[in-house]
This record gives C-alpha cells, sequence and structure tokens, in this order.
C-alpha cells in the first residue's frame, strides 16, 4: 500500500499524461465522409464525387472523436443478442486491418477470461453460455484450474470458474484510427481536418447544409457521430440527446517482475466482484474499475455549460481516494500488484446514455439525420457499427436487428435528471450480475406514469417500459415482496400463477397505458397503409394485426390497426416500438408524398384491458349499449359511455380470453378503473400484470415483436401466413421478397416447444441442441400455468420441425428434452366459442 500510495502523491506533482483514443469510424463510412473544401461562387461544395455526398458525417473535428480515454480492449462477450454481432465484426476486421492497409495497429489477442467468485456468478456465466452457444462468438465455461493456467498470477482462494473467450484482447487505439483512415482512403475518401461544424440546416428536399469555419457541405444525409460533444451538435436542430459524459480512471503501472518474467502475454481479465478489468501493459500492468454510483462522477457541468471550447487531449484529474476499494480488490486477486509502482493514472471522459448502449440509427422527427454516439465501450463498437449503419444506410435497411441501441427509445421523458441518475446507475451497476428481468430504479419514475399508477404502485412490482411504469406482477398477504432477481423461479412465480388462474376463470384488469398509438388520417391514409402494411385494411368499425414489412420481406413491425371511420385509423403499438415504428411511417408517407395526418397519442391516451370470462358481465354493468357475441364481435371497434366516460373499446385481448381493451382520455383513468373495479366485485375482479399476460399469450401460441418477429425474421417463417396477404393487389412494402423466400422454401421454421425442467424456465435466446450439435434457438418461453409445464418458441430447421419430434434446450448449463407441440396449447375464446356454437348447432 505504501508503495502505491508515494507513487500517487509523485505523480499528482509532476502531472500525469496519457495516449488518448482517437475515435475513428470504419472504412465503410469513410467512403462517404465529406468535410470541408473550398466553396464555389454559389456558396456550396462544387467537387464533391456523387459518392461522397451520400453521407456528411457530422465531426466537431471531422475524422477524430478526441478526449474518449480506453485501455483499448476487444472483447468478443456481450450480453446482448446482436450485439454480439457488432463484436465479432470488429474483431475480424482488425484482424485483417494491417495487412489491408500497411498500418501497424498493435492488436494483442491473449484472450480474457470473466472472473466468477461466487455461485450467482457461476450461474451467471453458465447463462451466458447457453445464450452463446448459437452464435460462432468463440467462448467457454473453465475450471479454475484452467483459470490458473491461463493466469498464473491470480491468487486463487476465490475463483470459482471462469467465462473465457481466447481471441479478445486490447488494441492500440491511435494505432487503430490511423490504420482506419488509411484504409478509407484507399476506398476513395477524402478525410478534412480540422472542420469543426457552426450549423446544420435542412433543405427542402430532405438534404442537409452542413456549416463549417471553412465552407458549407451539402450531404443527402448526416451522421452524428461526434462523441461528447453530440448533445452539442444535437441542439444545433433542436434535439436534446439524453448524454452525459462519466469520468473514468485507469491505472498503469511500471514493471511488475512477475509479469516480465511470463513468457506469455497474460489475457485481461474482469474480476466481476472488484468491478475491474486487468491486463498486461508492456511488463507491467493496467486495470480499470467501475466505481460505485455514489462515489463515480459525472462531468455534468458539459451537459449545462456545454464542453470546453478546445477541449481535445486534456484529461480530468485523477483521485485515487475513490478507487481504493477496487485497488485493494485488484491486490487482493493479484498480489503482484501490491509491489508494483504506478506510473499513470488516467482520469477522462466516456460518453453515456441512460442505459449504457449506445444510439445508433436514424433519428425520428427529422429527416435523414442519422446518429452513432453514446459509446461506452468505443473501440470494441467501432468497426461492426460502422458497418451496421453503411450497410442500413446503402441499402435502405438494417443489416440485422438492433432495437436496443435504436435512439427512438427516448423521448421527450428522458430529461437531463434522469439521464445523469441513470448514467451514474449504469456505470456503478456495470458489472452486477446480470439476472433475467432485470429492473433497474434509478430516475424512475419519469412523468410518464398513468393515471392509477398511484393507486397501483404499492400493491405491484413495477416494470419499466419506454419510461413509463407498468405493473409486472401483484402482491397479496403473505407473499414476499419486492424485487428478488434470479436465475431461477422466484417470489414472482406463484402470484403470477395467481393471475393467469384469475384470466383464466373470472376477470382481470390490466393497464395497458404503454401502448404506442398513432392516429391517422386524411386523403391518402388507405393508400399509404395499404402499401404499408401486409394485411388487408379493416372495414370501419373493425380491427386487424397488420405487419409492416421492410423490403428484404423482414417483420419491421407489428401493430393493431382499427378504421374509427372513413379514412381515420388508429394504429397501435407495443411500448418500446413507439418511435421506431412511428419514423418508419413518417418516412415512408414523405418518400411518397402522401397526403395524410400522422399524429403521436401515446401521451394523451389511457389503456386499460379487462379479460376474462367474466369481462363482458362487468362492462355491461356500465353501459346500455349490447356487448353480447352476436352484437359486439371479436375484432370489433366501438365508441362506448362507460359510467359517463367515452372509451374507443377494441374487442381483444392479448390473453387470448374475452376482453376489450378501453382506449381513453389520460386524465380519466383513474375514474374508469375504480368504476370497472367497483362494478366487478361480485365477479371477482382483481388486478394482474405483464408476466400474467406474456405467459397467457404463449399458451395461446401468439407472437411478441422483438422475439418471434423482428428485423432478423421473416413472416412466413414466424408462421405469421394468415396476417400476409400476398394476393392483395397493391404492392406492399417486402412483397416481391417475400414471393422469392416463398419460392426458395424456408430453411427454418418457428417451432412450439414444451419442456419438462426443474425450477427454472426458457425464457427466450437460449440455444437449442439436437444429437449434440445446435441447430437453432429460442425466442421467447415461460411456465404454462393451465398445463403446469414449461412452454417456448424456438427457430429450429424445417426438417427437425414436426409435432412429437424432440430437441434439447439449454438453461444454466444443463439440456432439457423439448417436444414439438401442436400449437396452442389453450385455444382463444373466440376459437372456444365458435366450437361451442358449432357443437350446438347454432
Amino acid at each position: 500500500m505504501s508503495r502505491i500510495a508515494s507513487s500517487y502523491v509523485r505523480s499528482q506533482l509532476r502531472g500525469i499524461s496519457a495516449r488518448v483514443w482517437y475515435y475513428g469510424l470504419p472504412r465503410c463510412l469513410f467512403r462517404s465522409f465529406s468535410a470541408s473544401v473550398p466553396e464555389n461562387s454559389t456558396g456550396q461544395r462544387s467537387n464533391i464525387p456523387s459518392l461522397e455526398q451520400e453521407i456528411g458525417i457530422n465531426m466537431k473535428s471531422a475524422l477524430l472523436d478526441t478526449g474518449i480515454l480506453k485501455a483499448g480492449l476487444t472483447a468478443y462477450y456481450h450480453p446482448g443478442i446482436n450485439l454480439k454481432k457488432v463484436h465479432y465484426y470488429s474483431i475480424k476486421l482488425y484482424e485483417s486491418l494491417e495487412q489491408e492497409t500497411g498500418q501497424a495497429v498493435g492488436f494483442h489477442q491473449p484472450g480474457s477470461i470473466r472472473i466468477a467468485s461466487t455461485p450467482s456468478r457461476v450461474d451467471e456465466l453458465k447463462y451466458q453460455m447457453t445464450r452463446t452457444h448459437w452464435h460462432p462468438t468463440p467462448q467457454f465455461l473453465i475450471t479454475p484450474e484452467k483459470v490458473q493456467e491461463l493466469f498464473p498470477l491470480l491468487n486463487m482462494d476465490k475463483v470459482l470458474a471462469g467465462l473465457y473467450n481466447p481471441g479478445d484482447g486490447h488494441i492500440d487505439p491511435y494505432s487503430l484510427t490511423m490504420a482506419l483512415a488509411a484504409g478509407a482512403r484507399m476506398y476513395g475518401a477524402e478525410i478534412y481536418y480540422p472542420a469543426p461544424v457552426t450549423g446544420l440546416r435542412p433543405t427542402q428536399d430532405g438534404k442537409w447544409d452542413v456549416e463549417t469555419s471553412q465552407g458549407t457541405i451539402r450531404a443527402n444525409r448526416i451522421v452524428n457521430a461526434t462523441g461528447f460533444w453530440a448533445r452539442e451538435v444535437g441542439k444545433l436542430i433542436g434535439f436534446e440527446h439524453p448524454l452525459i459524459p462519466v469520468h473514468h480512471q485507469y491505472v498503469v503501472t511500471a514493471t511488475v517482475p512477475a509479469v516480465k518474467a511470463l513468457k506469455t502475454e497474460l489475457p485481461v481479465i474482469r474480476d466481476l466482484e472488484g468491478s475491474y478489468y486487468l491486463r498486461q501493459e508492456r511488463d507491467g500492468l493496467l486495470f480499470g474499475p467501475y466505481e460505485k454510483q455514489e462515489k463515480m462522477k459525472l462531468q455534468e457541468s458539459w451537459v449545462t455549460d456545454g464542453v470546453p471550447p478546445g477541449f481535445g487531449k486534456e484529461l480530468f484529474e485523477s483521485d485515487l481516494d475513490r478507487i481504493m476499494e477496487h485497488v485493494e480488490a485488484a491486490m487482493d486477486m493479484v498480489p503482484a500488484l501490491k509491489d508494483a509502482d504506478i506510473i499513470n493514472i488516467v482520469s477522462g471522459p466516456i460518453t453515456y446514455t441512460p442505459d449504457l448502449l449506445p444510439m445508433v440509427g436514424p433519428h425520428q422527427g427529422v429527416r435523414n439525420y442519422w446518429v452513432a454516439v453514446g459509446f461506452g465501450y468505443g473501440i470494441i463498437h467501432a468497426g461492426g457499427m460502422g458497418k451496421f449503419l453503411s450497410d442500413w444506410i446503402m441499402n435502405g435497411e438494417p443489416s440485422y436487428d438492433l432495437i436496443e441501441v435504436d435512439p427512438n427509445r427516448y423521448g421527450k421523458w428522458t430529461t437531463t435528471k434522469y439521464t445523469a441518475a441513470k448514467a451514474r446507475e449504469s456505470y456503478g451497476f456495470n458489472n452486477i450480475v446480470g439476472y433475467p428481468k432485470e429492473e433497474r430504479f434509478a430516475g424512475r419514475p419519469t412523468t410518464r406514469v398513468s393515471g392509477i399508477y398511484e393507486m397501483l404502485k404499492s400493491s405491484a412490482s413495477m416494470g419499466f417500459h419506454a419510461g413509463w411504469e407498468q405493473p409486472h406482477w401483484f402482491y397479496k398477504p403473505g407473499d414476499e415482496t419486492g424485487y428478488q432477481p434470479s436465475f431461477r423461479r422466484t417470489n414472482w412465480f406463484e402470484p403470477v400463477g395467481r393471475e393467469c388462474q384469475l384470466v383464466m376463470e373470472k376477470v382481470g384488469v390490466i393497464d395497458l397505458t404503454p401502448f404506442g398509438k398513432f392516429l391517422i388520417k386524411g386523403a391518402d391514409s388507405k393508400r399509404l397503409l395499404d402499401r404499408l402494411l401486409a394485411n388487408v385494411l379493416p372495414k370501419v368499425g373493425s380491427t386487424n394485426i397488420s405487419h409492416m414489412l421492410t423490403p428484404r420481406g423482414r417483420v419491421y413491425s407489428e401493430v393493431t390497426v382499427t378504421q374509427l371511420s372513413d379514412g381515420e385509423f388508429l394504429l397501435v403499438t407495443g411500448s418500446g416500438s413507439e418511435l421506431h415504428d412511428l419514423r418508419w411511417i413518417e418516412q415512408k408517407a414523405i418518400d411518397g408524398a402522401y397526403n395524410v395526418e400522422i399524429k403521436n397519442v401515446t401521451d394523451e391516451m389511457g389503456v386499460l384491458g379487462v379479460a376474462g370470462p367474466n369481462a363482458r358481465l362487468v362492462l355491461q354493468k356500465l353501459t346500455t349499449e349490447d356487448l353480447s357475441d352476436s352484437t359486439f364481435k371479436f375484432l370489433h371497434c366501438r365508441p362506448l359511455t362507460l359510467a359517463g366516460i367515452p372509451v374507443t373499446a377494441i374487442r381483444i385481448s392479448y390473453t387470448g380470453e374475452l376482453g376489450w381493451e378501453l382506449y381513453h382520455r389520460r386524465q380519466d383513468t383513474a375514474t374508469l378503473y375504480r368504476t370497472i373495479m367497483e362494478a366487478g366485485q361480485d365477479a371477482g375482479i382483481d388486478n394482474f400484470g405483464t408476466y400474467a399476460m406474456s405467459s397467457l399469450r404463449l399458451e395461446k401460441g401468439f407472437r411478441a415483436w422483438g422475439a418471434e418477429m423482428n428485423c432478423d425474421t421473416n413472416p412466413l417463417e414466424a408462421g405469421l401466413d394468415y396476417f400476409i396477404k400476398l394476393n392483395k393487389p397493391t404492392d406492399f412494402i417486402g412483397k416481391q421478397a417475400l414471393l422469392d423466400i416463398k419460392a426458395k422454401g424456408l430453411r427454418r421454421k418457428l417451432a412450439y416447444l414444451t419442456l419438462q425442467t426443474d425450477n427454472i424456465d426458457p425464457e427466450g435466446n437460449e440455444t437449442v441442441w439436437y444429437n449434440g450439435k445446435v441447430v437453432g434457438n429460442t425466442t421467447s418461453g415461460a411456465y404454462s400455468y393451465t398445463t403446469k409445464q414449461s412452454i417456448a418458441f424456438a427457430y429450429i430447421p424445417t426438417e427437425l420441425n414436426n409435432i412429437g419430434q424432440t430437441v434439447d434446450v439449454e438453461l444454466l448449463g444443463h439440456n432439457y428434452r423439448a417436444t414439438v407441440t401442436q400449437e396452442p396449447l389453450i385455444l382463444t375464446e373466440p376459437t372456444r366459442t365458435r366450437a361451442k356454437k358449432k357443437a350446438d348447432g347454432k
């Protein structure tokens, strides 16, 4: 300790310097880069090649996102699904970059090990292996003996297991940027530096004039890839991007004799309990901690006052006291560190979003404005994200689904106060155990609360959906309350079963206010929607389920469509898809010059769902309108007045049971809820949450967007044939692609699986095995309380998708036998009603 303390004092006296990471974009974006050159007499750039016009990359210092400090770590590992693809592409690009460009990149690949030192951590590693086997990422769960063999300097007293990625390592950020720039020039890019942006002016035809101190550039689209200047660039066009700089520190030691004596480079380790990474740096060590949220520091002044003019290579003042508990943890895990001299303590800014994931893609509300900002792990994301963005821009749709980084997941509810609270939480929780169904509570609630939030919050476990608070499940006397995460069934399991029984046998009420809701009307509303939707348009007073497809025939979105009156439509989507879907609709309306009015009414409308066999009985007490099956049919819509409150009632329920969704003014939600609950007392009415709804929808075989269908899947393999009208006259987006897919035949198909498990259930993205080989993955899963077994959807090869076929589903390192089963397990209420009428001869 004395050597570290004295070293720290010396470093403060002499000042600390460190290499600064200049963040560059991959070659696939560079080739379309345009920056400042002399103007012609009209004030416009006169010699931009057409390819370079495709994208104007709006960067404070043209090419370089300066001031972001990194240890240059590269890792295949990511707990997300498709973000693994981003990491994979980046590493494969960096492996070949020196040979391709002739520029050395300083790429070391000694591998990395995530250390598990508690039983929960071991479960976490098994959980992540379950979600990795169906990806090409090389990853292995290894024993303590193997961990010690790979990293002989470890104190093994606490090591229970390790997650090993042999291709991981670190790269010199500066050399990487120079190599990317060299490669960009090889492919025709022109790079100009410096070219600070002073203004952004949209043109009437959707292009942009990018104003710089050296002239104006006309670009077809712009990409804000400006790092910690991204907020200021966004403000030029009226956006408040939810970004905030975090102070991140890492420590570099002098030569460590035990390290110098090694014959091979040490793998990078990540001590999850100690919350730090550590790697070899020449003959010494480099380690970087993630401080707890109460200790870590935000650079909030940059949010309120802007980044200081001219800020570039500067560093923040380091603070060893803030990270001492992590230093002590590192010395305990790697004892050789105790005798090391610190030669550098680096502290610099990393830009965080509220959830730590970056914001990548086109932004809703402005034409041809794209972002690539908020990269907490910039080096490993740079190559893959550049490729992802380029493919999307050049091909008109994303190459695969990355909705988790969609910039439109945030909205006006994302205040600076919220952003700061969540960034602090995300940084402090960087290495906490990653449980399923994770909830984080900082910054909540936002302004997005329904009219019954205050009534329900003390009796419900709340979930967070696009800024909204929505009940996951409800407490009863005797229940274990509160958030108790686990890899196995936990305190919510029995209460959710109770709620499923409520909906199946009596009647329940659920708050569905977080739904995204749009009103579309105008002279061309039918033409626009007929072009957008693969289903036919519903008649006035009717509703259907429709899908918006990409040009390649992938499922961009699923929406409930209701024609309220002639040419006036209500579209409803999931809470997480609100601005994602709205952006697509608005873009297509502009592209086709449709005369329509599109209004986002998500925050204006409340929604209550009433479902169960007694739903009609309860609602009939509140209205004189006839709600009988023959008068108010399934998938029909009608304006009603319930106890004096006007609602738009749609007979539909995601539970598959008799039910209505009641759309109303948000200020009426509390009164409407109380009225319904009072009217339903004799019918056994109670609340239910989204966990029960998820179990019930899976029993009925209902697909979910973001799970069974997304931009990675086509509707034919997802089993959505009923909703796809290939014979309708309109050439809807994706129609020709689907015809081609159908003609070629499917290679995989969504299967419905039943499993017998033990205190654990599938949730989605687990690996599916057959005869010892990986053959697919689950998309979602739950426990069926009605049939007393686990159920899941999974994509598997068509030749295995036969009723009675058995496969294995991996859960926490164990393979459970699963059977392909005829869907659904439970018939929906409309189907049961029709069957009963037919049996009765009606």
